[in-house]
C-alpha cells in the first residue's frame, strides 16, 4: 500500500502493518473475532475473514530480509511515517531503505529490489536520494539507480 501511496502502482495480496512491539497484543485483542482471525494460535499475523487478505505485522526493532541483525531495522512507526490522503504510511526514504535491506539480505526478496528500481523510474528519484538513506544501503541504491538510467526507455 505504501508503494501505491508514494506513486508506484503495485498490488499485492497481503497488507503489511508496522507496529511498535508492545502494540501487537492490543491489535489482536481489538481485531480477533471482529472480522479477523489469527493464522494460527499464538501467531502474530491475521486474516480478514471477508476478503481472505492476510495482514502481516512487522515489528519495530526487527530486521528486514533475512531477519538477522544489520544497521537497518524496522523503525518506530510514529517516527518514520507520513500522512498521505489521511492515512499514515512509511516515509519514502524508510520504504526504500527497508526494501533495499530486505532484497540485499534475502534472495527470496529480490522483488523488493525491483520495487526500488520502479520507484526510481516512476518518481524520477535522483542519485543523491541515497544521502537520505542508511549508509548500509547507499551503494545498492546507486547500483539500481545506474541500472535504471542505463536501461532502454522503451522496447518498441
Amino acid at each position: 500500500m505504501a508503494l501505491v501511496a508514494h506513486g508506484y502502482d503495485r498490488t499485492t495480496v497481503d497488507v503489511d502493518v508496522l507496529l511498535a512491539p508492545g502494540d501487537l497484543p492490543l491489535v489482536h485483542e481489538r481485531l480477533e473475532g471482529l472480522g479477523y482471525v489469527a493464522l494460527f494460535k499464538g501467531g502474530k499475523h491475521l486474516r480478514d475473514t471477508t476478503s481472505a487478505v492476510r495482514v502481516e505485522f512487522l515489528l519495530a526493532g526487527q530486521f528486514p530480509g533475512d531477519g538477522k541483525p544489520k544497521p537497518v531495522a524496522f523503525p518506530d512507526p510514529a517516527a518514520a511515517s507520513t500522512q498521505i490522503d489521511g492515512v499514515r504510511y512509511l516515509t519514502l526514504e524508510k520504504l526504500v531503505e527497508l526494501k533495499l535491506a530486505s532484497g540485499m539480505t534475502n534472495p527470496g526478496r529480490l522483488k523488493d529490489l525491483a520495487d526500488v528500481q520502479e520507484l526510481i523510474r516512476v518518481l524520477e528519484l535522483p542519485a543523491d536520494f541515497r544521502q537520505d538513506l542508511n549508509p548500509y544501503v547507499r551503494e545498492k541504491y546507486l547500483e539500481l539507480w545506474n541500472g535504471v538510467r542505463q536501461a532502454p526507455s522503451d522496447f518498441g
